[in-house]
């Protein structure tokens, strides 16, 4: 444990030239008198790292020292090979990138692992797109890739609703979220997201951005997304579930916290051990879709209106299947799957 945290010190001193104990504490998750005691035992194994003092001081490496650090495990060999998956590369332009860092790599490694980039393709392979979604890169990822690497400002025409804007735009970042591209940009003092589908038009210009550096693409997306999908569903129904439904809402809810929510606020069984909760929609006409899925084993109480829709829907389904039922047979039949009409066989 502590020489992969003495090579990990390395690492951050060759990466960023100077850190503070206290940076190197962050880093690492240990305090400032584990980084003291590894500094003194990397110095003591002849690493030349040395502390300047004072406001803007730091521990450093002298004179641009580098390890090779030939070490590696095989299963560290092999994450490098499954970091560089193909796809999401060559959508933005970047497989011959990827294909020669892969060269390089197997050439720097001892021949008991130059078999490490085989092990990985036939085991894990990365198929981004949703089903039934064309998979094609949107037109203008590449050139927005480009100016994301070299922060370059850029000016996009974007499609929104049946129109065209244009917008000035620093382009912090990209972000593949279930086979969709979407761009992060700074305007102002703000930061907007775009659908690179949607974009009709790019225009990298010759003037670069200073990045702010504390920005984080991860957790800015991940807040943003959240705030986006409480904002779509903003409606609630009020539903009556069977234990079968209330199971079966985890697979037709929108999002995870809309399920979470209708869990935690489900009342107590009644003599049917069926609960009354509230769900979190985005409309009245995508709740009447999504609740047709789960059959008999969900009865909407409010709004009204979508107690109507869903009323008639049974009464259409009861006449197609009336003329069919013979009182001999019991005019029923098993019914096998879930209550969503999902099949048994774990293909989900």
């Amino acid at each position: 444990m502590r020489a992969s945290r003495l090579i990990s010190l390395l690492l951050l001193l060759q990466s960023r030239e100077a850190m503070t104990a206290a940076e190197l504490a962050r880093e690492l998750e240990v305090s400032e008198r584990t980084v003291y005691r590894d500094v003194l035992a990397l110095s003591a194994a002849g690493v030349p790292i040395y502390a300047d003092r004072g406001r803007t001081g730091g521990y450093r490496l002298l004179g641009g020292y580098r390890t090779r650090l030939t070490g590696l495990t095989r299963q560290e060999a092999e994450a490098l090979f499954l970091a560089g998956l193909r796809g999401p590369a060559g959508d933005m332009g970047l497989a011959d990138a990827v294909a020669t860092a892969e060269l390089k790599v197997l050439a720097a490694l001892p021949p008991a692992l130059r078999d490490a980039s085989a092990r990985t393709g036939q085991r894990f392979h990365l198929d981004v797109p949703g089903w039934f979604r064309h998979a094609a890169p949107p037109a203008w990822l590449a050139e927005l890739a480009g100016a994301v690497w070299r922060d370059r400002v850029v000016q996009l025409r974007y499609r929104r609703g049946d129109r065209e804007v244009t917008r000035t735009v620093q382009p912090y970042g990209l972000v593949l979220k279930s086979g969709t591209w979407y761009l992060v940009g700074r305007i102002g003092t703000g930061y907007r997201t775009y659908r690179v589908d949607r974009v009709v038009d790019v225009v990298v210009g010759g003037d670069t951005f200073d990045r702010d550096e504390r920005f984080d693409l991860g957790g800015h997306w991940r807040e943003q997304a959240e705030v986006f999908l409480r904002q779509m569903l903003a409606e609630r129904v009020t539903v009556r579930l069977t234990p079968a439904g209330l199971r079966a809402l985890r697979h037709v809810a929108h999002a995870p916290f809309a399920y979470d929510e209708a869990v935690a606020g489900a009342g107590e069984p009644d003599g049917q051990g069926r609960v009354v909760t509230r769900l979190p929609v985005e409309s009245v006409e995508v709740a009447y879709d999504m609740l047709l899925a789960l059959g008999p084993e969900v009865e909407v109480l409010d709004p009204p209106a979508l107690r109507t829709r869903m009323a008639a829907a049974a009464d259409r389904l009861a006449a197609l299947y009336r003329d069919d039922l013979r009182p001999d047979d019991g005019g029923s039949a098993p019914v096998t799957g879930d209550p969503a009409g999902r099949p048994d066989d774990g293909q989900r």
